[in-house]
Parts: C-alpha cells; structure tokens; sequence
C-alpha cells in the first residue's frame, strides 16, 4: 500500500490508508494552536492565523464531522 493515495475526482486524500478529513485536520490545528496558547502564555506571531484557518477547516467539512475519526479508508459510494 502507498503511503499517500490522491482520488482527484472527488478530491479526497489517504494517509497510511487512513481518509484524511479536512475537518479532522482543522480540529488538530485549533488544538495545538490552543495548545502553544495555554503552555506559552506569550503571543506567538501567526498562531491567530492558525486556529482561524483550523476553524474554517472545521466549518466548511461540519458535515462529515461524525466520521473525521473513524479508522479506514471510508470509501462511499
């Protein structure tokens, strides 16, 4: 198995066989963004730009949120 695997019809990306949810992805953003926030306490240059670019990954793939986790491939029809 291919470590990356691109559909570009649909537009959707594998990692190790794992379905790559944009949605999933901003979360993580927001949360290590958060992250740095709390530990730090210090205003690091550009993590504002990175929890908003998390909220909108997040926001524009909210229809799919209750599969961003899931194990496997997630093909669907």
């Amino acid at each position: 198995m291919t470590a990356l695997q691109y559909d570009s019809r649909r537009r959707r990306l594998w990692i190790a066989g794992q379905r790559c949810h944009h949605g999933a992805t901003g979360a993580l953003l927001s949360a290590a963004a958060g992250a740095v926030l709390l530990a730090t306490r210090a205003h690091v240059a550009g993590l504002g730009a990175v929890l908003a670019a998390g909220g909108v990954l997040m926001a524009h793939d909210w229809h799919d949120r209750g599969v961003w986790f899931q194990p496997g491939h997630q093909h669907d029809g």
